[in-house]
């Protein structure tokens, strides 16, 4: 048996988008290899009270404010490693470092540093995943007037789109994936389908977003880019992280036009249900733009939504 041990990891990232790298001295572990800043939890600690201990006497930065975000495990050679990853919100100073061979400040989507350290690694894909996943809803605004929507939407930054239509027939599933995709290639967003995984491979979409009932019949990960699905429950998420999911979306939060008199999570107990999984979660449900900063704080990546995606003040 490995002693397993606990560590804060933080993920710092600047204005300008770029996130901090530190290099691993060659008196450790993997030297050499680049890793998110932070350490060991000792004895007594919180996860988030030992990240913001670590990136003071690291980095001498000092930090005020710390999301939940993921958490990972990996067997070492010498360890049974859980490493809780928190977002960095807020914090002050210059960083200096003190434990590293090297600082680098690395773009997300291409990362010139390597190797990674092996637990570190998938973080990199999670942190390309956007914040906002806007959810289609043409049998609400038609086709023509979703596209239009969608440009807009596009226009204000939005990067996710999930298209869900159960209502269409396969053919016009295709069609209205295929004109998705083709105002999303311009912009650099990702585009997954609902349920469809043929029509997604056929129009050569980014991945696919599975209901909850196609993920308990699942054996394996379905083989496209990106793939996620809905939840409901605790069992639903641990499935998804089985199958090594790259995202799950879990709700309803809030009260919901959608499903009225459908008793909502409330965010207390979406923290719970969520909390120290492998992928990012997506917070589903009554929320809009305003409940970014509330859905990151109890442990939310973001925040899915279908009205308020196609909303003029998103």
């Amino acid at each position: 048996m490995k002693k397993r041990v606990d560590v804060a990891a933080g993920v710092i990232v600047r204005p300008d988008g770029r996130f901090l790298l530190g290099q691993r001295a060659p008196d450790t572990f993997y030297p050499g290899y680049w890793e998110f800043p932070g350490g060991k939890v000792e004895a007594g600690e919180s996860p988030a009270g030992a990240l913001v201990r670590e990136l003071d006497e690291e980095l001498g930065i000092r930090v005020g404010k710390v999301y939940p975000w993921v958490t990972r495990e990996h067997l070492y050679e010498h360890a049974h490693v859980r490493l809780h990853f928190f977002e960095v919100a807020e914090w002050e100073g210059t960083v200096n470092d003190h434990v590293h061979s090297a600082l680098s400040w690395e773009l997300v989507d291409r990362p010139a540093v390597g190797p990674m350290l092996p637990a570190n690694g998938p973080i990199l894909k999670a942190l390309r995943l956007p914040r906002w996943m806007g959810i289609t809803q043409c049998a609400e605004m038609g086709v023509d007037g979703q596209l239009e929507r969608l440009d807009a939407a596009f226009a204000r930054g939005l990067r996710l789109v999930q298209v869900r239509e159960p209502q269409m027939t396969t053919n016009e599933r295709l069609d209205l994936v295929v004109r998705v995709l083709e105002r999303a290639r311009s912009r650099g967003a990702t585009v997954v389908v609902n349920r469809d995984l043929e029509a997604a491979a056929k129009a050569g979409a980014h991945g696919v977003h599975l209901s909850a009932d196609q993920l308990g019949g699942l054996a394996e990960r379905p083989d496209f880019e990106w793939v996620g699905a809905s939840c409901h429950t605790r069992e639903e998420l641990e499935r998804a992280a089985a199958l090594g999911l790259d995202y799950a979306v879990l709700g309803a939060v809030l009260p919901t036009r959608t499903h009225p008199g459908q008793p909502a999570l409330g965010w207390e107990r979406f923290e719970e249900l969520a909390r120290d999984l492998p992928m990012p979660v997506l917070a589903l449900g009554g929320l809009g733009p305003g409940d970014m900063d509330v859905a990151r704080s109890h442990g939310a990546h973001g925040v899915a939504a279908i009205r308020a995606s196609w909303d003029q003040s998103f």
